[in-house]
């Protein structure tokens, strides 16, 4: 057998049909699985040609195995697919959805261009079959013509409409090769087109200028290892064999054996190096998994990948790391010695020990729990080049201070965190270029705008503060920590210093049932659900429920107790609850209540302006001095 990396497109350039042996299993990629990978690989090396960085090294998209099948000479050329058949299905599914973009886009000569890589063109003796350059098993055939040969993505949802069956609540999934076309266009749809308050990557480029530029990304950055069989290669045999499951190494162990391999080369001590600069990372701590996004990783893994991400200030996908790494040190040469490189490594091991497992002591602790609370680790780059920036300690405050504001307030005023890894990323650059200073932090954090990447503004915060049902929009570990800051903040000078060593639950003061003990301003009773949606919508009982209910969840109705007493006061009344709180719970949020002798929608509008005035204290905005 023969094996040669090709360019992606190159597979598809000539004319020739891939055929998958009627043997083998129906089309099953999904989204959570593959396709979001897939894409993610080739959005990162669209985002590199964008950005002018065509110098980054290659991407595999993996292997294929094909065979040689006995051709008539005036049919098309004809291979046997044994292994790949799921991925060069997906491939010639996105070349689909990016020429038909490229069509809606008015790029038609682009288009005609990805036509060559999807059908066969000239005389065929099987036009039906011959002209697709991919042809599946027979019980996916019909699906693949519809996606490949439809033209545009209408024709195509007119061929395969929504569908739901009576008393559904979602519609039926259309065929998965349909459903994959559909998902690859409105990627590419939102890469070139933007989102609201989002302009895509390049915005200050023509349209049709950036189209072409990832059409050279699919030509050349991406590629694919091809085995091509001979005549007394066993198919079986080979099949099984590349499907065989062992142990993988790590990314780190990769690493390691890159790293002390050329630390040979170059005359140094192998076996000195290791004791003072890698031992460190052959602990148990490290070979830890933790969750990263939708997989659970090492957290050697995690570090390198972090690390590599801060000196390069780019995205690394933790599958391209040992070759992102390797192409840094060898194309960018950053160290003089491997001495330097793995001292380099060490230290900032031990600084991203601390930031992932910090003691309460530390001055890290306070950011980094806010974080792990609100389960942002795309800030451990920027975390990674502070601290080996050496900020001091003053520093160190008033950074946490600016990064927990932006990223809270955010969050209450309920805006998307998936542009945190490029903010955190371009921040990163900046303080590089400009100096790690907080006034340069502020700077950069205040110029971003729009709704996936601005710093809301106090009137912003304000609102969201008041009016939005924080308890349902944000996850409880989130709450809680908006809360014992409060409550931490609302300490004087003449208090005691409270520590709490068990954790502390949501407690609605006006509880979420509440029509049983908590009667309306005018007495009567709240409306149920049921009474809601067959009443009047100017009833003033409906009108007086549904008042109540928007303020239940909102953070002027929340506070924190210990479950013990959580479950004590429960849905009691006012006039039971309200003495509980104040014997039982020494926190200053609760001692507060003292102040209310009726608790209603008023009082909790009158809380909610009262802890909002400490929270601009806590939390500044971006034009706060």
């Amino acid at each position: 057998m023969k094996a040669n990396a090709v360019p992606l497109l190159a597979i598809f350039e000539k004319k020739m049909r891939l055929e998958v042996p009627l043997f083998q299993r129906q089309y099953v990629w999904s989204q959570d699985d593959q396709w979001v990978f897939l894409w993610e690989d080739i959005c990162r090396k669209f985002t590199e040609y964008l950005e002018g960085r065509k110098d980054a090294p290659v991407h595999f998209l993996g292997a294929m195995v094909l065979d040689q099948k006995q051709t008539p000479t005036t049919h098309v050329e004809k291979r046997q697919v044994i292994d790949g058949q799921q991925r060069l299905t997906t491939l010639q599914i996105f070349l689909a959805a990016f020429r038909d973009l490229c069509r809606e886009s008015t790029c038609e000569e682009l288009a005609k261009e990805c036509d060559s890589f999807t059908l066969n063109k000239g005389m065929m003796a099987e036009p039906d079959a011959d002209r697709f350059k991919v042809w599946p098993t027979l019980l996916d055939r019909q699906q693949f013509k519809d996606v490949i040969g439809a033209g545009s993505r209408a024709a195509l949802e007119e061929k395969h409409p929504r569908q739901r069956r009576k008393y559904q609540r979602h519609d039926d999934p259309r065929p998965r090769m349909v459903e994959a076309y559909l998902y690859f266009h409105d990627q590419l749809r939102e890469f070139f087109f933007g989102t609201e308050g989002e302009p895509p990557i390049a915005a200050d480029q023509p349209l049709a200028v950036r189209v072409e530029e990832c059409f050279q990304a699919l030509k050349n950055a991406l590629q694919v290892v091809v085995i091509d069989l001979e005549g007394g290669d066993d198919a079986q045999v080979i099949f099984e064999t590349l499907n065989a499951r062992g142990e993988p190494l790590l990314p780190a162990d990769l690493l390691r054996n890159f790293i002390f391999l050329r630390a040979a080369r170059q005359g140094e001590s192998q076996e000195a190096l290791y004791e003072e600069y890698w031992r460190r990372f052959d602990d148990d701590f490290w070979r830890q998994e933790v969750k990263q996004g939708r997989l659970l990783r090492p957290r050697s893994d995690l570090f390198m990948q972090h690390f590599l991400a801060s000196r390069q200030t780019a995205d690394i996908p933790i599958t391209h790391l040992f070759v992102e790494y390797k192409f840094w040190i060898e194309r960018k040469r950053p160290y003089a010695t491997v001495r330097e490189e793995l001292a380099t490594l060490a230290r900032q091991g031990d600084d991203f020990r601390r930031i992932i497992d910090p003691k309460k002591d530390d001055i890290l602790f306070p950011l980094t729990s806010f974080l792990e609370a609100f389960d942002i680790r795309t800030a451990y780059p920027l975390l990674l080049h502070l601290l080996d920036a050496r900020t001091t300690d003053m520093h160190w405050r008033q950074i946490t201070v600016l990064l927990e504001s932006y990223l809270l307030r955010r969050a209450v005023c309920g805006l998307n965190t998936k542009n945190y890894n490029r903010v955190f990323l371009t921040l990163t650059r900046s303080l590089r270029r400009d100096g790690t200073t907080p006034e340069s932090v502020r700077k950069h954090l205040a110029e971003l705008s729009g709704e996936s990447t601005g710093w809301p503004s106090d009137e912003e915060f304000r609102t969201a503060w008041q009016e939005r049902a924080t308890y349902q929009t944000l996850a409880q570990p989130r709450v809680v920590h908006i809360l014992r800051r409060l409550s931490d903040a609302l300490l004087s000078g003449k208090s005691e210093r409270i520590s709490i060593d068990g954790p502390l639950t949501i407690e609605h003061i006006l509880p979420q049932s509440w029509i049983e003990h908590w009667p309306l301003a005018d007495g009567t009773a709240g409306m149920t659900s049921d009474e809601l949606v067959s009443s009047d919508a100017t009833d003033p009982r409906a009108v007086a429920t549904r008042r109540r209910s928007a303020a239940i969840h909102t953070l002027g109705n929340l506070t924190i107790l210990t479950q013990a007493l959580n479950s004590t006061v429960s849905n009691s009344a006012w006039k039971v609850k309200k003495p509980e709180l104040l014997v039982s719970s020494l926190l200053p949020i609760n001692q507060q209540l003292h102040t209310f002798a009726t608790w209603d929608e008023s009082s909790i509008e009158v809380r909610g302006r009262a802890l909002f005035d400490v929270a601009l204290k806590l939390w500044p905005g971006p034009t706060a001095a």
